[in-house]
């Protein structure tokens, strides 16, 4: 057995911190990849994302509890008030992610071109659509879209893009 302090004792340790390192990389690189899903993600610092994943979680907790109070309103909604659901069958949120922009969108599955007017209100915006993700719950579509805006330095003026959805959404 090699005395402490040995050559071979030596190497071990080297070999157990490269390993530490390397795995604290790879969790680091995938907690990036969760939180800018874009292929042209920025390289972060450990301290810099670590903060910006416990921003966008708290983004995520807004807007599920934004979600759930939607939800029951939808859910109280009677009979009666069924004609006027078609007017709210458009819900939608705006989250601004650095220089890109995420929209949620939940619609009924019978407004087929909602998507492509959002998708429009975000190229006017100059803020090109990279990623779209959607699922179906019952009669409604949820969709995720991600938008990275054309220039970075300018970015992308959320309110604007909000104000223009909420008027789509509002419709004739």
């Amino acid at each position: 057995m090699p005395r402490r302090g040995t050559k071979v004792d030596t190497l071990s340790r080297k070999v157990l911190e490269r390993n530490r390192r390397k795995f604290t990389k790879d969790l680091l690189s995938k907690l990036a990849s969760l939180i800018n899903p874009t292929p042209q993600a920025p390289k972060w610092k450990s301290l810099d994302l670590l903060d910006q994943a416990t921003a966008h979680v708290k983004q995520l907790e807004q807007r599920v509890e934004m979600l759930k109070k939607r939800k029951q309103q939808l859910e109280g909604s009677t009979d009666e008030t069924a004609g006027m659901r078609g007017s709210m069958s458009t819900v939608f949120t705006v989250t601004e992610l650095d220089s890109a922009v995420q929209v949620c969108l939940m619609s009924r599955s019978n407004d087929k071109s909602i998507l492509t007017r959002v998708l429009d209100v975000l190229e006017e915006e100059a803020a090109p659509v990279v990623a779209v993700s959607y699922s179906r719950v019952g009669d409604m579509i949820n969709y995720i879209i991600y938008s990275q805006a054309v220039c970075s330095r300018i970015g992308i003026d959320s309110s604007r893009v909000h104000e223009k959805l909420k008027r789509l959404t509002a419709g004739p």
